[in-house]
């Protein structure tokens, strides 16, 4: 009889720590000299931690009671922390901050999807930086990052988590409705999309631009033409890429349809993308608001890599060379 593991956990052997040890360790040496200092955190938070944040979808899913009957959980990212320690170590301290972190974060999985529980992420934020500099800081080391890890193939995608929810805004769709369209667009499920759209009984060529934007992608050239509440709301991403290095600038591709499910995004969000691995192997964007939760009201941008994900990617790519 074989002692199993739980589904979504594994076990590294020497030979892919080793290779691991060795990728983590030049990007960390990005982020150290990009000026990031590292921070460790504990895994176990009290859930009122979490329970400000509006993670939604990505809400602690593992929970335990202490010695006192309080409730704690294993932690899911690493940005509500760091809002946690900037709000209470850092109270005082001059923005912007600069932070890094090599952490391992703890999800509920579906049966049967592929998914981890436990996985380790690097990553970095950056505290008290407005954009688009902040962002385009955050694009940067990003890239260097990845660069540095080996990756030679991959994108980034960049949305803005306020594009969709300014055009529903605009037409005044009330909440529970507007959550089930950004629900949709979510789960990439644009069939539903029409359907909720469709429901909304709004003229044709306003239905045909809410179909249309999320479903816009590509280089730099998808943000001009564009017309009315649209042209306003691709702003940001015109004023970012503007102060984008060619050799960043050249990686990014627009996705005006991009969303993610943690609430605290509030404005630029990204996706690391690699033709080697099926899946994003890095999420990041800006939360504007989450610091004034914890006390100290700061705009933040910041990302996350899946550092099992990207060691997939690399060695996919070394293999197909």
């Amino acid at each position: 009889m074989v002692d199993r593991i739980p589904s979504g956990t594994r076990d590294f052997l020497p030979d892919e720590m080793r290779e691991l040890r060795a990728m983590t360790e030049r990007v960390r040496t990005v982020f150290e000299r990009a000026g990031y200092g590292e921070v460790y955190t504990p895994a176990l938070e009290y859930e009122g931690t979490f329970d400000r944040a509006d993670m939604n979808a990505s809400r602690p899913a593992y929970r335990m009671f202490d010695e006192q009957g309080h409730v704690l959980v294993l932690r899911s990212d690493m940005t509500v922390p760091i809002a946690r320690l900037v709000a209470t170590r850092y109270r005082d301290a001059e923005p912007p901050l600069r932070f890094c972190y090599f952490a391992h974060a703890y999800r509920g999985v579906r049966p049967q999807r592929g998914q981890s529980r436990e996985f380790l992420q690097a990553g970095i934020e950056l505290i008290g930086a407005e954009s688009p500099e902040g962002t385009a800081e955050v694009l940067t080391v990003l890239c260097d990052a990845l660069d540095a890890a080996g990756l030679e193939t991959y994108r980034i995608g960049l949305g803005d988590a306020s594009l969709y929810p300014t055009l529903l805004d605009g037409l005044n769709v009330d909440q529970q409705r507007r959550e089930h369209i950004l629900n949709e667009l979510v789960d990439g499920d644009f069939v539903g999309l029409e359907r909720e759209i469709t429901e909304l009984g709004v003229a044709h060529k306003t239905a045909e631009l809410l179909l249309r934007a999320p479903q816009t992608r590509g280089g730099p050239e998808v943000l001009e033409g564009l017309e009315g509440p649209l042209h306003t709301a691709v702003t940001g991403m015109r004023e970012v890429h503007a102060l984008l290095a060619p050799n960043v600038a050249d990686r990014i591709i627009f996705d005006l349809g991009l969303i993610r499910s943690l609430g605290y995004y509030t404005g630029a969000i990204f996706q690391v993308y690699d033709p080697a691995y099926g899946v994003p192997i890095g999420i990041g964007g800006r939360y504007d608001e989450l610091l004034g939760r914890f006390g100290r009201p700061l705009p933040a941008v910041g990302f996350a890599l899946n550092v099992e994900r990207l060691h997939i990617a690399l060695t996919s790519e070394e293999r197909g060379r």
